[in-house]
């Protein structure tokens, strides 16, 4: 048993792209480079051959938003801010490299960085990007008529990275009206608007590219797509479509070279409108909070649990003395529906319990034991910034299988054992101890040091328990088992189809 090894990996995904606003200012711009990075338009032209109407209309109501940010701040954050990292790591996990940008060094105790936004109300109210501003100590907003104007922030929520301020200038401003993002199509035509470099307001035309874009940055994570040039210090400016209504807030692009490579992504209207509303009433929003760790339900897992088709949110752990615990979640329920609305996947479960105000009672139907249950659940806080509903999206090489047939060798924990695998006394299961490369095991992702909890919701406490509710469930008719495997302290269900030996 001394050959037992353990793969380290992460226990979930996280983050998107590289954010598209808050450029820091040198105020040494290469004016030449600046403009061919935004000229392109991609050859994409309105029905009458030009966009000017739209950008007459829309043009007055976006604004420049700069900041001064604390030195220290920015030398903390100058080579990845926490988004930037997590945007950069989701496309390292596909295999798309980000260059990173060496610091600079700044001699001033203070830096200025912009972004773009847009004004909502006729007294003076801005939607902009939580990132634009995040740290500041001062903000300043500039018209399109150049008039700049102290602005007060008016309410943030980090979660889903939007944020408003307010300025006071003293006359009606001109404003840019919300449009409906859900009736977007792909290869619908927009345009975005912003301050891209800090060289002026910019307008760049392009295509809806892509819709529902999930980056793994947050509940709401539902990013329109688009081939419209966005670079930094676009961030917060708006997306409009061709009635020159908002239908979404600019906020990120992938970039290998730090310009625009036509891959942007904004914030849907329709989610940014009502997050806007409830932060004009409270300035902050307190997310919905339920305590559990979640995952997909792939056909296997469906197959496990006697369910007609995929979907839903498995749930791999229940995190003790939450609103989910209270409630009676259990490992291995499969969520499918929160307050009347179906869950289809684990995005949903996450958007919908973010939604929620907390102590909110709702009903939550999960599917246990082959059929439907209906709980109880009142709905916490997240003030702590714990996740609502945390969605793990586990790939191939984390889950698990349990039987000898399958493909593994399978051993008690001992003493010895446990103590390589640094496995608390609480832990009771079967370590695998060897995995056949040619079995379904292998092809599920299990590894030697995994360590199975329990097969199909039932508990397990060695080696026999596992092989006995293993050929259990293959006398049943399923098609595949589902397993609860623990990994470095981090516990996942894997379902594991069943194949002849």
């Amino acid at each position: 048993m001394s050959q037992i090894l353990r793969k380290h990996r992460a226990a979930a995904l996280v983050g998107a792209a590289i954010l598209a606003g808050a450029a820091w200012l040198p105020f040494s711009i290469n004016a030449s480079n600046a403009v061919a990075a935004t000229a392109d338009a991609g050859g994409v032209l309105a029905a009458s051959g030009s966009f000017a109407s739209i950008v007459d209309a829309d043009k007055p109501a976006v604004v420049t938003i700069t900041t001064t940010v604390k030195a220290t701040d920015v030398s903390a954050g100058e080579q990845d801010s926490p988004m930037d990292e997590q945007f950069r790591q989701f496309f390292e996990d596909q295999g798309i490299p980000l260059p990173r940008q060496a610091p600079k060094n700044r001699p001033s105790q203070q830096a200025m960085a912009l972004g773009s936004g847009f004004i909502i109300s006729p007294d003076g109210v801005i939607v902009t990007n939580n990132h634009v501003i995040d740290n500041a100590v001062d903000i300043k907003v500039t018209l399109d008529d150049g008039t700049e104007l102290p602005a007060k922030l008016l309410g943030t929520d980090p979660k889903s990275d939007v944020a408003i301020v307010k300025i006071e200038a003293g006359k009606p401003l001109q404003t840019i009206a919300w449009g409906d993002s859900d009736k977007l199509k792909l290869g619908d035509q927009i345009l975005a608007i912003g301050n891209p470099f800090g060289i002026g307001t910019t307008v760049t035309a392009g295509i809806v590219s892509a819709r529902g874009r999930d980056l793994h940055s947050g509940p709401y994570d539902d990013f329109i797509q688009i081939d419209a040039p966005i670079n930094h210090g676009n961030s917060g400016g708006p997306l409009v479509d061709r009635s020159g209504n908002v239908v979404g807030i600019n906020t990120a692009i992938y970039s290998p070279n730090g310009g625009s490579v036509g891959v942007g992504f904004a914030i849907p209207s329709d989610e940014a409108r009502e997050i806007v509303t409830k932060l004009e009433k409270d300035g902050s929003i307190n997310h919905g909070y339920l305590g559990v760790q979640i995952q997909p339900v792939t056909k296997d897992v469906a197959d496990a649990v006697g369910l007609d088709r995929p979907g839903g949110a498995l749930v791999a752990a229940v995190t003790a003395d939450t609103p989910a615990a209270h409630a009676g979640v259990k490992p291995g329920d499969i969520v499918t529906s929160v307050g009347g609305e179906t869950v289809k996947t684990p995005k949903d479960l996450s958007r919908l319990v973010a939604d929620l105000s907390p102590g909110a009672k709702k009903s939550l139907s999960v599917w246990r034991d082959g059929k439907t249950v209906d709980l109880n659940v009142t709905v916490g806080g997240n003030e702590d910034g714990r996740k609502q509903a945390a969605a793990e999206s586990p790939d191939s090489k984390g889950e698990s299988s349990g039987q000898p047939s399958l493909g593994i060798g399978l051993a008690d924990l001992t003493p010895d054992i446990r103590q390589q695998l640094n496995l608390p006394r609480a832990v009771s299961g079967a370590v695998v101890a060897s995995v056949n490369p040619d079995k379904a095991a292998a092809a599920a992702g299990i590894q030697a040091g995994d360590v199975i909890v329990s097969v199909n919701d039932r508990p397990v406490h060695n080696s026999r328990d596992v092989k006995t509710a293993i050929a259990d469930a293959g006398k049943s008719g399923r098609k595949s088992v589902l397993l609860l495997v623990e990994r470095d302290g981090n516990k996942t269900f894997v379902a594991v189809p069943f194949a002849a030996a």
